[in-house]
């Protein structure tokens, strides 16, 4: 049983760092987590010390971040300076546009507009920061983010790297945003996928909002007990 964090177990927030679990999602979480022959994952685009600081979540829980690329430790020294040079190209840039916030993760650098008042502008931003975009990167649009990764590592190959590594028989995923589509495509026929709110998916599934995914996995946790 996989899950994005933002969007699904935490309701979206202005202030990522505040963005904590719905009430109820850390216990059914626990209840899943401790169900035989369940393993729980995490799976954002947050880097991992981000996710599991701003999540406080604890337990037998397997983490995976930054879309994949924080799958078994941190990024290599040669992946982190071509991050640190992708935040230097995009600083000047995002400091031009009032509310805008540049994000440097573990494995990519992302522009946040939520905040951004001037939507034209904010529209601006992201197409002007997805136009310094050299093939070489891994580009992963998002709600009212553009986010651009130094590894093509992606939530789909993550879960399929996992599922294969357990043995799994099948893989449930819950995700809300574009990011998570990766996840959804690369599932096959048996598994279950959950989109979490409006907007087109691949998914076979859908809930409106984090509250009814916490009743999904508690509905889950009720059945396996």
């Amino acid at each position: 049983m996989a899950s994005d964090y933002d969007g699904v177990l935490a309701p979206l927030v202005d202030v990522p760092s505040e963005a904590v679990p719905q009430p109820g999602a850390a216990e059914a979480l626990a209840r899943l987590a401790a169900a035989p022959g369940v393993t729980v994952a995490l799976v954002s685009g947050r880097g991992l010390a981000d996710l599991q600081r701003t999540s406080g979540l604890t337990g037998e829980l397997r983490w995976i971040g930054s879309h994949g690329a924080e799958f078994d430790g941190p990024l290599t020294g040669e992946l982190a300076e071509r991050r640190d040079a992708l935040a230097a190209r995009f600083a000047d840039l995002v400091a031009g546009t009032p509310g805008a916030r540049l994000e440097v993760k573990p494995a990519a650098v992302a522009v946040h507009v939520r905040q951004v008042t001037d939507r034209p502008a904010a529209a601006a931003l992201l197409a002007a920061a997805g136009a310094l975009v050299d093939p070489s990167l891994t580009v992963k649009p998002g709600k009212d983010v553009l986010e651009v990764a130094v590894t093509d590592a992606d939530k789909g190959s993550a879960l399929r790297r996992l599922a294969a590594e357990l043995g799994a028989a099948g893989v449930l995923y819950l995700g809300d945003d574009v990011t998570d589509e990766d996840a959804f495509r690369a599932l096959g026929a048996d598994d279950v996928t959950v989109k979490i709110g409006e907007g087109v998916t691949a998914a076979a599934h859908r809930v409106p909002d984090p509250a009814a995914a916490v009743q999904l996995l508690e509905f889950l946790a009720d059945a396996l007990a």
